[in-house]
This record gives structure tokens, C-alpha cells and sequence, in this order.
């Protein structure tokens, strides 16, 4: 996370609580969770090559199921960060699955019974997907503009036309958490956002609830606005990803698109949001003073974040008329900053690397699926050329709904969004009558961004869980109720756009 932005203290001593959770040496459990991980996969990886039936899996179709299956339990039971279970992934299958594995994992073995093994090639072209460098853009462009002060100020900017009347200044820190967090990490937004409310809480009545329905505003906020923008939440683009690969759907769905349906679905939640924190928890005082504080800069450096900012925005969301594609916009503010000085050595350093290593890790793990041939196989196991539209499509948004309320969001996508596409495509016919392919996988990461009945669903939610403020019986009844009415409106739009052809 970046050290040197507002809030960073707050997110520093979350990271810090799961670091004192995750400890062997205070939680046993986990070396029980670790032998249950690679005791499956290991199962897996040894049985026999008839255990299938007439139709046995390949060695490499057998191996990839096995890291598939550990990288599936290690995401759900969390012995380790999420991050690292993504490199563990991309070692493996390096090490074993691939052109480049070792010797003694293919020594003695056919080229039918070994099937196709993977390209290293390939695997580590990962860690430089074009959506990796769309990422790396985006957090540039978030640790220029906190160096800057831009964060702050576009913060009092945007926070002003709201006025003082509570009910507004709601609404203010509603949208303006859910804007950042279109462009910033979801994470760093809530830190900051919360910072600039500790002294709004302060001055209102112990006793009152409308002190609930802010600091409940701020994870709203972050996790509803990452829906506006590819790069909003990883499992945006990896959504995105599956969509514009060129072998596959080549959708050429653009960061502008995207913006142009997304964007005012997030708009609509937030507003809905809004009504429903007020109803739920209303306001006895009826003024706030805002007074948010913090440096602002007005040299030469400043004014080249600003207008870099804009640019790069202004490219991303009218990449289709430029014609240049988002992920080489995404560069320009890492050329402009680095030869200008903005960005130096250290503050590459800050860039969130961790969630990079967790997308490319998906990244692979899905490469893995497809090229071994073991995606092919799981989607003819699974007829789902015969289930209902309602079912694929409704029914893999709700099973990521669940699973993202107490799994990494991006995990949940890397695992399902592979199989998903497959499946997608394999039912193409099945799934036009509900908008198609584009319906199922955006739908998916629709899901993601709507779980937040936990505390432990998002860091925004555990951030704003830790004022104290916040029940988590008041956390779940709030979440679920905007779950649902953003499950409805969000499907229901995805319908309408894919039956007609706009994504």
C-alpha cells in the first residue's frame, strides 16, 4: 500500500491485525489448513491415470487439475495472503506443467500420456499482460496525484457543492469515495476518505445514528464505484481479460464502454444507497462543518499531475474514438511522471505489487486451464449447453456473490471466471436469450463488487468496521439489502445492453 497516503496509518494496522491472525506461532489452525491444501493436491496429482474412466486425464491435464484444486483450498482457507498463493501457482506450473519443467517430472513418459504441455513462455508473459500494465497505470496515476496533494484537493472541490445539511454531506462522501475508487485502490480510498471523516464524526452526537450511516458510506462507496471503471476492482478486468482475448470472444470491449453503462449503474447504487442509509439510519443534527485538511501543491510538478491525470482519463474513456487502447494509454503517465521526475525510485516501490502478482497468478492459472485442454474437459463433463440461461448466468453471479463475502474478491474471479468463459462459449446459443458470453462474465464481477455483508468481504468494510462504530449485524443488513437491489438493476441492464448487441 502507499506509504505516503492519507490514512495510510489506518491500513497499516489492518494489515497488521492479519498479520497477528495469520502468525503460526498464535494460530496453530493454519498448518493444519496448509497439510489440508497440499495433502488434496498431492491426492489429486498421484492417482491413477484411468481414475477418469475410458477418457483419463493427460499427466499435465492431471497436474494442472491438482494445482487447480490446491489454489482453490488455499484461497478459501487463507493459510497465506492471497498474493502468494498466486505465485505459488505460477511456480508450479512452471516447474511441472510446462516446456521448461523439470526432468525427472517427464522423464520416461510419451508425448500422448504427457498431453500438451504448457508454454513457459506463455506463463511468464503473465506478469506483463497488457491488463497488468493498465493496472500499473492506474496506480502510478493514484501516487502522483497523493504526491501532489490532487487527492485532497479534488477532494474539498468535489465535497463543496454539497453544502453543510447532513442529509447532502451523505451524499457527498457516498459519491465522491465511490469516484476514487473508480481510479484508485479500493483499499487506499476508504483509508483516505475515513481520515477525512474522523473529524465529521467527532462533531456529531455520540448517541446518534447518523454517525453509522457515514462511516458505512465510505465502504458503500469503495466497493459500489469500482464497478464504474475496468480498473475500479481486479475482477473487472479480469472479466475484461476473458471478453477481449484474441483467441477467444475478441469482444474489443473498451475502458470507455465500459464506462459508458457501468458507470451510471454505480451512480444509480449509490444514490438508491443513499435513501436507504438515511432511512435506516437518520440524522439528528441537522449541519456538518466539513474541514478537510492536508497540503495542496502548486508548482510545476503539480501541474503536469494535473493535466497528465486528465489526459489519461479523457484517452481512457474515449478510447474508441482515439483509437488508442487503454492498456497503452495506460503508460503515458508512467512515461510522463518517470522522465519528469514525478515518480521516482522509491515511489515505484509503492505500487501495490502484491495485487499484481494476485491478477498474473489468475492470469496463469486460466492459461493453464485452456492450453492443457483440462477447461475443454470440465465444460463437456458439465452440460451446460442443456442448463437454463437463468441458471448459468444468475446462478454463477450469486455463487460469486457468497463466495466473495469471505474470499478475496479477485480470487473468487481468477477461479471462476476461467471455467466460466469456457463454459460461455461452449453455450453461446443457450445464453443469447439473457444478453450472452458478456452478460455471464461481467455479471461475475457485478457479484464481486456487491459482496460486502462482512467485515471480512473487503478491507473497506474491515477499515470502517474498526472506528467502532459500526455493528456487524448493521454491516449485513445493510449490505445484503444493497445486494439485492444491485443484483436486480445490474442484471437487468447487462439483459437489455447484451440482447442488443452494446457489450
Amino acid at each position: 500500500m502507499f506509504k505516503i497516503f492519507v490514512g495510510n496509518h489506518l491500513v497499516e494496522e489492518y494489515h497488521q491485525r492479519k498479520k497477528e491472525i495469520r502468525n503460526p506461532l498464535k494460530n496453530c489452525g493454519i498448518w493444519v489448513k496448509l497439510a489440508v491444501c497440499i495433502v488434496s493436491a498431492l491426492v489429486i496429482w498421484n492417482l491413477p491415470a484411468d481414475f477418469m474412466g475410458p477418457n483419463a486425464l493427460s499427466v499435465v491435464e492431471q497436474r494442472v487439475l491438482a494445482i487447480f484444486c490446491f489454489a482453490t483450498l488455499m484461497w478459501l482457507l487463507e493459510p497465506v495472503s492471497a498474493w502468494t498463493t498466486s505465485v505459488m501457482v505460477i511456480v508450479l506450473l512452471l516447474f511441472s506443467c510446462s516446456d521448461s519443467s523439470f526432468v525427472l517430472l517427464t522423464q520416461g513418459i510419451d508425448a500422448e500420456t504427457m498431453g500438451n504441455q504448457l508454454s513457459y513462455k506463455a506463463i511468464l508473459a503473465c506478469f506483463a499482460d497488457p491488463i497488468i500494465m493498465l493496472f500499473i497505470g492506474g496506480f502510478i496515476l493514484a501516487i502522483a496525484a497523493t504526491k501532489s496533494g490532487l487527492d485532497i484537493k479534488l477532494a474539498r472541490v468535489l465535497l463543496k457543492p454539497f453544502g453543510t445539511r447532513s442529509e447532502s454531506v451523505l451524499l457527498g462522501f457516498l459519491l465522491v469515495t465511490g469516484l476514487f475508487s473508480m481510479f484508485l485502490s479500493n483499499t487506499a480510498t476508504a483509508a483516505m476518505m475515513l481520515t477525512f471523516l474522523a473529524p465529521v464524526l467527532k462533531s456529531l452526537p455520540a448517541n446518534g445514528k447518523g454517525r453509522i450511516a457515514l462511516a458505512l458510506a465510505i465502504p458503500i462507496g469503495a466497493n459500489i464505484g469500482g464497478i464504474g471503471t475496468p480498473i475500479g476492482t481486479p475482477p473487472n478486468a479480469i472479466a475484461l481479460k476473458f471478453l477481449n482475448d484474441p483467441n477467444g470472444m475478441n469482444m474489443n470491449i473498451g475502458f470507455g464502454q465500459w464506462m459508458l453503462y457501468m458507470f451510471p449503474l454505480a451512480i444509480v447504487l449509490l444514490l438508491i444507497s443513499w435513501q436507504l442509509l438515511l432511512k435506516m439510519f437518520p440524522f439528528t443534527q441537522k449541519t456538518i462543518e466539513l474541514n478537510i485538511e492536508g497540503e495542496t501543491k502548486s508548482d510545476w510538478k503539480s501541474i503536469v499531475t494535473y493535466v497528465t491525470f486528465t489526459v489519461t482519463i479523457l484517452l481512457w474513456m474515449f478510447d474508441k474514438v482515439t483509437g488508442i487502447n487503454s492498456n497503452v494509454v495506460a503508460m503515458l503517465p508512467v512515461g510522463i511522471f518517470c522522465i519528469t521526475g514525478i515518480i521516482g525510485r522509491r515511489d515505484l516501490e509503492e505500487i501495490n505489487w502484491s495485487v499484481l502478482w494476485m491478477v498474473a497468478g489468475g492470469f496463469a492459472l486460466g492459461l493453464a486451464l485452456q492450453d492443457s485442454g483440462l477447461a475443454t474437459r470440465i465444460v463437456q463433463a458439465i452440460p451446460f449447453a442443456t442448463w437454463s440461461p437463468v441458471l448459468l448466468i444468475v446462478g454463477s453471479g450469486l455463487l460469486c456473490y457468497l463466495m466473495a463475502n469471505f474470499i478475496s474478491h479477485t480470487a473468487t474471479a481468477n477461479l471462476l471466471v476461467p471455467i466460466l468463459a469456457m463454459a460461455g462459449m461452449s453455450a453461446a446459443e443457450t445464453l443469447a436469450p439473457m444478453g450472452g458470453v458478456s452478460t455471464l462474465l461481467i455479471g461475475v464481477a457485478l457479484g464481486s463488487s456487491l459482496a460486502m455483508l462482512l467485515p471480512i468481504s473487503t478491507p473497506p468494510n474491515a477499515l470502517a468496521h474498526a472506528t467502532g462504530l459500526i455493528e456487524q449485524k448493521q454491516m449485513l443488513r445493510t449490505g445484503l439489502i444493497v445486494g439485492i437491489i444491485g443484483f436486480i438493476l445490474g442484471y437487468a441492464m447487462l439483459i437489455v445492453l447484451g440482447k442488443n448487441g452494446l457489450i
